[in-house]
């Protein structure tokens, strides 16, 4: 049964304004809140969350089988990906990294290229050029070199981040993960949170905690991005791909950096110059391009250009899942 307009249209706002202001969310935990702990307690808590709530609903238990490759997609989606956005969130002003994460099907296409040997198409071929171009305009190599403008060690958190979710959406093809979708990503938000609580105790970080203080606005962000951000618009997507053409859901890729600029100016003062802007229209041109392509890389590329949270969203979507019908979820092997 179809649902009504109404709930269609509900369920896009959700995922595009939750996920574009996880990036802000993110900014304002960092002010009390240490990178790691901030990402280990955040996964941890809702992948336990997740996990729970499902085997409650009578989900079959996982496989043995199933508990590496979770454990895998959760090191590269979410403690590279996402911890790349929150480092670089230190430094880096929140709608900026909202527009280099939208870099992400660049990366997967050419990973799938140099490492897979799957050729781009000539579409493909024209979006990897203008993404490139848009990031060159986007950073103005010369002030990252001079030191006169963005952060060069954030830019490189958040860089690095991309390349973890793309290549965790390459292995996530081939992996074997639970059939239930909310199920596999409890268990790699899960593992990833545990895997974030060590290298926090290898960074000092559980030594700091006698001399912090979390304000009440970090607080709200940290139940912000667990409640909203990873459970939430997470469902919600899951609920969108089932009833609608999983390319207009895509949208987000292109929704979500905007809502982030527009957060970032009107709530933290982050300055976005004209160039600025001449640099993203550059890349969701890019992103347009690689997407609009019919190749298995531009099907990987579609769940994958989104924000902060919407990396862990890949775990909802696969290549057939995004070739099949708009009523119909197949099971998947990326993230």
């Amino acid at each position: 049964m179809q649902p009504a307009k109404i709930n269609i249209i509900l369920g896009f706002l959700t995922i595009y304004l939750i996920w574009g202001s996880t990036y802000i969310a993110i900014k304002f935990a960092l002010e009390s809140f240490p990178p790691f702990l901030l990402g280990a307690t955040r996964f941890t808590t809702a992948g336990l969350l997740m996990c729970i709530w499902m085997l409650i609903r009578g989900v079959p238990r996982p496989q043995v089988s199933q508990i590496l490759p979770s454990l895998v997609l959760g090191l590269l989606l979410l403690v590279f990906g996402n911890m790349g956005v929150v480092l670089a969130e230190k430094t880096v002003p929140s709608g900026m990294v909202s527009l280099l994460v939208a870099m992400v099907p660049v990366d997967i296409v050419l990973l799938q290229w140099l490492i897979c040997g799957q050729k781009p198409t000539a579409k493909v071929i024209a979006g990897l050029i203008v993404g490139v171009t848009g990031l060159v305009v986007l950073l103005e190599p010369a002030k990252l070199a001079g030191g006169a403008g963005i952060d060069f060690t954030g830019v490189v958190y958040v860089l690095l981040g991309c390349l973890g979710s793309a290549a965790g959406a390459i292995y996530s093809r081939r992996a074997n993960l639970p059939h239930s979708q909310q199920l596999a990503a409890g268990m790699e938000m899960l593992f990833a949170g545990l895997i974030l609580f060590a290298i926090a105790a290898g960074a000092g970080e559980f030594s700091q905690l006698g001399n912090i203080h979390i304000s009440l606005k970090s607080f709200l962000a940290w139940l912000y991005l667990l409640a909203f951000g990873s459970m939430l618009a997470f469902s919600v997507y899951i609920w969108l791909l089932k009833h609608v053409n999983p390319a207009h859901v895509s949208t987000y890729a292109y929704v979500n950096p905007v809502v982030a600029i527009f957060l970032g100016c009107t709530l933290a003062d982050e300055t976005i110059s004209p160039q600025t802007f001449i640099g993203a229209a550059i890349i969701l041109l890019a992103v347009w391009l690689i997407t609009q392509s019919n190749s298995k890389a531009a099907e990987l590329a579609l769940p994958l250009a989104g924000d902060a949270t919407a990396l862990e969203a890949c775990a909802l979507s696969s290549v057939d899942q995004l070739s099949s019908q708009p009523t119909k979820i197949t099971q998947h092997s990326e993230e």
